[in-house]
């Protein structure tokens, strides 16, 4: 969820200030620039009638070509940077997918035993904790300092890794098993998952301050001030995006290649090998939609009047549609069970809808809100997100017991 929260990618996203953040899920973008007009032109423009004003020569053949190349590359640029963000999100994302699937395992019932699909402790809630204190770190406290050296690196962490990290969807589902199998226990489930969410990022964010007053305070790194490796020359630049582009593609390339091979191979057998694999290879799609529609609507408000534009549609919308999404695949497998619509589904659930919502960029959203001089629009958003998502989940979930007990 951030703010890019994914817009931004952040996927939902914070404003950058010392008591607030910068937006996580729709970071800006580069953006087109106008082509540039001559200063004779500009001169000699009158706002008189054209019969009073003298006929402005036209422009050389060098200069119209200059201008031409001048869009050109402003237009490659962009091209590119555009290109950035969508790798840095893929390849972060699959890393925020691969540490889930670890502090899942590290925290589940086989190792510390700490979190179980059976308790208000949900099996998700150690990544949601993790991710959404490292949230106040690299989207709050640090997200600045970050975006100086790389804007894109910013998203992809962000947005893509810590986004991936968490999941709401997962959260929801899992309330969802507890109440229709009639364990009310979800009633603390939901306020006990929210509050230490929340409690997560106020931490990381009272942490990642003292840390950084610390390392200015030392003069250790001085971080208020523009990093020198930085180069000021647009072509150095360009081909730095370039080189990263083509190391990233490439990786994102080796996941993809050698996961679909493997998961060809073994996806007879099923497993939870094969499910993670297949959750990394379709996790990507999840944080690109929950990026553009933060991109989108966040901060757009309702309707043609936009109103509500403190209501961040995109997270919102990304968190609920993923809720709905898990529920409904979940009545599948409950309808079909069979090992390959479960390696299928449960591959889908983990990476694209995993993916698709987050916890650290809504958490982060509520936070912000809570800072603005309408504080209650926190709570709201945070109400709005839960009852709509359990809701609509309900509705789809219990049909299927239902007629299944029948």
């Amino acid at each position: 969820m951030t703010t890019d929260p994914e817009s931004n990618g952040a996927d939902s996203s914070l404003r950058r200030h010392s008591n607030a953040m910068a937006p996580m899920d729709h970071d800006v973008m580069e953006k087109g620039s106008v082509l540039p007009i001559p200063v004779d032109a500009l001169a000699t423009a009158s706002p008189v009638s054209p019969s009073t004003v003298d006929v402005v020569p036209p422009l050389s053949p060098l200069l119209t070509k200059d201008i031409v190349l001048s869009g050109e590359q402003e237009r490659a640029t962009v091209a590119v940077g555009l290109r950035l963000h969508l790798v840095h999100l893929a390849v972060f994302g699959i890393l925020g997918v691969l540490t889930r699937y670890g502090l899942e395992n590290l925290f589940g019932p086989g190792v510390i035993g700490l979190t179980s699909d059976q308790s208000v402790l949900y099996i998700e809630l150690a990544p949601n904790m993790v991710g959404s204190f490292l949230m106040g770190w690299l989207g709050v406290v640090f997200k600045g300092d970050i975006s100086r050296v790389s804007n894109h690196l910013a998203v992809g962490l962000t947005t893509g890794y810590l986004g991936s990290l968490t999941t709401f969807s997962g959260w929801n589902q899992r309330m969802l098993d507890l109440s229709v199998q009639g364990k009310w226990a979800v009633v603390f489930g939901i306020p006990i998952g929210f509050i230490l969410a929340d409690y997560s990022i106020i931490y990381g964010i009272r942490t990642a301050k003292g840390f950084k007053g610390f390392l200015e305070t030392s003069n250790v790194l001085p971080l208020s001030e523009p990093l020198s490796f930085k180069s000021n020359g647009k072509v150095d630049h360009f081909k730095r995006q370039c080189a990263v582009m083509f190391v990233l593609l490439l990786a994102l390339g080796l996941v993809w290649g050698a996961g679909g091979a493997f998961v060809k191979r073994e996806f007879g057998h099923g497993g939870s090998g094969v499910q993670l694999l297949l959750g990394c290879i379709v996790g990507p799609f999840g944080v690109w939609i929950r990026w553009f529609l933060a991109r989108q609507l966040n901060g757009r408000g309702f309707g043609k009047s936009g109103r509500w534009k403190w209501l961040p549609f995109g997270t919102l919308i990304a968190n609920v549609s993923a809720a709905c999404l898990m529920a409904a695949l979940a009545t599948l497998q409950e309808a079909v069970k069979t090992k390959t619509c479960d390696t299928i589904a449960t591959g889908i659930q983990f990476g694209l809808l995993g993916c698709l919502s987050t916890v650290s960029t809504f958490i982060a959203e509520v936070h912000l809100l809570r800072e603005s001089n309408q504080p209650w629009r926190g709570d709201a958003y945070a109400i709005v997100t839960i009852v709509v998502s359990f809701g609509l989940g309900t509705l789809i979930y219990s049909k299927t017991h239902e007629g299944n007990l029948d």
